[in-house]
């Protein structure tokens, strides 16, 4: 066994460690929490059914987070990206719904959707690459500005007839919902959209050119850039895939879960696939199988308050806590011994846009 993992399966140990004692100490029992939990996410079809639902956009979002995970990015504008991808399928199916028939608008709103959030995607990857705005700031104050776009159109163009209300704009025509598994939020087509972009991601990242250089500018920016990759390009590309594809998540959510635009369409899914990719890494095989560990985790955490009178949001403890320890097993695992690592200082990295004006 590796030293690697003999460094993961003891840091996976201690955080289930850890998450009991905290368990112990708000007063419950933690097998009595796993087994709510549990209850909560498959004690019913229409539960299972919610995890099915949420398992498809952390899919896509996780997905996407891998190829600006891949290229030494943090993309933290992932929330704001299912939002511009929510809002520009709310714009299609509002201008053509009484024009095209119902299953050539719902193809458009999930294609329009997906180009929002590339554009809001692209817009990040801009304000990094020239305008040297860190990834984060840029990310986030994208998030903030879809957020506010999003209650600016619930409550003024898109308002529900004489109301506007947080319960968002007025319900789209049942012609226009994706079907789902009988009468719950999961959809066959999101899962199935989501599966695919998850094998086009893993064959893209493993087996092709483009998955090639993208590993390298994420491993030495001007290494890569020196070799001839094409970095700046790399870089928005990267961005641009992973808004595509947070952007046909928020599509999904408006065809298939909420049937229009509310302030939370996100969900928060963004910020869980964020985790998610996280505690991956570069594993695209391990997106699925964690994917739905959080989503059963995220939906069986809502028993809790019922069964055990404690607060879901123990789930975000659980989460963290688990992706924390990982991590910190990860960097250790990682960790060069001190005698190799000694004194030489390392070069200073400059940015695309330093290193187009140095070749200039």
């Amino acid at each position: 066994m590796s030293k690697t993992l003999y460094y993961q399966l003891g840091s996976v140990v201690l955080s289930l460690i850890f998450i009991a004692g905290i368990v112990a100490l708000v007063g419950a029992s933690p097998v009595q929490v796993v087994s709510n939990m549990w209850s909560g996410a498959f004690g019913t079809s229409d539960q299972f059914a919610r995890v099915i639902s949420t398992l498809a956009p952390l899919l896509l979002c996780t997905s996407g987070l891998l190829f600006t995970f891949t290229a030494g990015l943090y993309n933290l504008g992932v929330e704001g990206q299912i939002i511009a991808g929510a809002i520009a399928a709310t714009f299609a199916i509002r201008l053509f719904q009484d024009v095209l028939p119902a299953p050539l608008v719902i193809l458009l709103a999930i294609v329009v959707g997906a180009v929002g959030g590339l554009f809001w995607g692209l817009l990040a990857g801009l304000l990094n690459v020239y305008g040297r705005i860190n990834e984060i700031f840029a990310g986030l104050g994208l998030n903030f500005a879809a957020q506010g776009l999003a209650l600016y159109l619930i409550f003024g163009p898109w308002k529900r007839p004489g109301v506007a209300s947080m319960s968002g704009t007025e319900q789209f025509s049942d012609a226009l919902w994706l079907p789902t598994f009988g009468n719950t939020e999961a959809s066959p087509v999101s899962l199935l959209v989501a599966i695919a972009v998850l094998v086009l991601t893993i064959v893209v990242m493993r087996g092709t050119y483009f998955g090639l250089q993208l590993r390298a500018v994420g491993q030495n920016l001007r290494a890569s850039y020196v070799l001839g990759i094409p970095s700046v390009r790399q870089l928005l590309s990267a961005f641009a895939i992973c808004g595509a594809f947070a952007g046909l998540a928020g599509a999904l959510q408006v065809l298939a879960v909420f049937h229009r635009l509310i302030p939370s369409i996100s969900s928060n899914l963004g910020f869980l696939a964020l985790l998610i990719a996280m505690l991956v890494g570069f594993n695209a095989w391990m997106i699925l199988p964690v994917s739905f560990f959080f989503s059963a985790l995220n939906i069986g955490s809502l028993q809790l308050p019922l069964a055990l009178n404690l607060e879901s949001s123990l789930a975000g403890v659980i989460q963290g806590t688990l992706v924390l320890f990982v991590l910190l097993g990860r960097g250790l695992s990682d960790r060069k011994p001190a005698n190799a690592a000694s004194g030489t200082p390392q070069p200073r990295v400059e940015s695309p846009t330093e290193q187009l004006g140095a070749k200039g």
